[in-house]
């Protein structure tokens, strides 16, 4: 990610008198979207250490405090460390958490904008005059979870309660991006009433409503890497990552859903080596939504980390895949209540991983779980490189409107395009040209230059 210099809301104000009236906002991040701090469960005044995002030691600390289990008796994913629990910090009314992910002095010094998570929105909502803690507010959460757990929903609850409460009594408006969207589509499905109470508008970004084919079969597989160039050399490493997705809920809850009516079925795919009569030969193998799952089993039976110089297995987990499979129904059963008003921005123009291939005709798979050693050949298709369009575009809801940006996952939180359509959904020149003649909403050229 470059710099980028986007345009003030309203003109200069010189007090308070020219601040018009908003409903609140509530910023719900996605999946790595939250700073994660660890502490000692056992010492009462124990320090809190940030875990995630770290660019510095940021593998050891992972490996050390984050690296988990699921506990199938309590539906949490816990970490192996049982000392350690990790806590999302709610400084800055949430925002703090979802603003710059590793808020080191050295990394804001060197502008490592691949952690620059919410920031640029943050900065455009207060210049349009929102006010942190009245009008701004953040939520994040631990994102191993599943978008069901009762934490993250009574997290959840008590934002939007202090959301309007702050507000003095104003409904609020979620702006949710990635997987937060399945989060608050969950909230809707479990307390639909609490959402009536207290939402207004619902503006989501790049959700993967039908799942993230590509992106999540790999990360399943051999791991994800959140961040590319130069930096990832002092960020978490792959296998690291992989180590702990194998084990999280929210990972199997973005798994293509198999239920869905996709263009095209997305499948992995296996070079695998044949013998026979003592001659090899490679045969492509194909996986769909359904069969992926003996994929799987197969590739992560034998799949260990070491910790603290005990062995710990880490297969495909089953018992994580029932609950997914049960959160699944519970996004299904997703209902909109009359009086709240949906909007869905998707990625679109880029090339997103879609099927994915292991091994080659010449280098064959033999054992499948040599896929946990190697690196994936993507198909592509349309989308913000990591969610298909298909599955964004695909909410269930009746939206007032969908639509389709050109900007990659992570850059449609500061793209020009999208920052115009928040204001208009928000109603923000009516209220502005309403309150103010001196006040005014940015003309649709103005400059903004992002660079990915």
């Amino acid at each position: 990610m470059g710099g980028f210099s986007f345009f003030p809301c309203f003109g200069n104000r010189s007090s308070d008198d020219t601040t018009p009236d908003l409903d609140p906002v509530l910023l719900v991040s996605g999946i790595g979207g939250s700073i994660l701090h660890s502490r000692s469960k056992t010492k009462k005044f124990g320090l809190e250490t940030r875990v995630w995002v770290r660019i510095l030691l940021a593998d050891l600390e992972f490996k050390k405090k984050v690296w988990s289990v699921y506990n199938p008796k309590t539906g949490y994913t816990e970490s192996l460390d049982e000392d350690t629990e990790l806590l999302v910090p709610d400084d800055d009314y949430g925002l703090y958490a979802i603003d710059i992910l590793d808020p080191s002095p050295v990394i804001k010094c060197l502008h490592v904008t691949d952690v620059y998570h919410f920031h640029a929105m943050i900065d455009m909502l207060v210049k349009c005059g929102y006010k942190k803690g009245t009008t701004l507010f953040g939520f994040g959460y631990d994102f191993r979870q599943s978008n069901r757990i009762d934490k993250s929903m009574e997290g959840l609850k008590a934002k939007l309660e202090s959301a309007y409460k702050a507000s003095g009594g104003r409904k609020v408006n979620i702006i949710s991006h990635s997987m937060g969207g399945l989060l608050v589509s969950c909230f809707l499905s479990l307390h639909n009433d609490v959402f009536t109470k207290y939402v207004n508008r619902w503006i989501c970004i790049a959700c993967p409503f039908q799942g993230a084919p590509g992106c999540i079969n790999d990360s399943l597989l051999t791991g994800l890497q959140f961040v590319d160039g130069f930096e990832s050399y002092f960020f978490v490493s792959r296998w690291t990552m992989h180590q702990l997705l194998v084990a999280c809920p929210s990972i199997y809850e973005m798994l293509a859903n198999p239920d869905f009516n996709w263009k095209k079925q997305p499948q992995i795919q296996v070079w695998r080596k044949q013998s026979k009569n003592g001659e090899t030969s490679a045969e492509l193998e194909s996986y769909g939504p359904v069969e992926s799952i003996n994929l799987f089993e197969e590739a992560l039976r034998q799949n260990e980390l070491d910790f603290d110089g005990k062995t710990v297995a880490l297969p495909f987990n089953f018992a994580i895949l029932k609950w997914a499979s049960g959160t699944r129904d519970v996004l299904n059963n997703s209902k909109l209540p009359d009086g709240v008003s949906f909007y869905n921005i998707y990625g679109k123009s880029f090339e997103t991983p879609y099927d994915v291939c292991y091994g080659s005709k010449t280098t064959p798979i033999e054992d499948l779980s040599e896929i946990c050693h190697s690196l994936p050949e993507y198909s592509y298709v349309d989308g913000d490189g990591t969610v298909p369009s298909e599955s964004a575009m695909a909410d269930g809801f009746d939206a007032v409107e969908r639509v389709g940006v050109p900007a990659t996952h992570r850059q449609v939180l500061q793209d020009e395009t999208v920052f115009q359509l928040i204001q208009k959904w928000l109603g923000l020149d009516q209220k502005v040209n309403k309150h103010s003649k001196t006040s005014r909403v940015a003309d649709a050229s103005s400059s903004m230059n992002v660079s990915m």
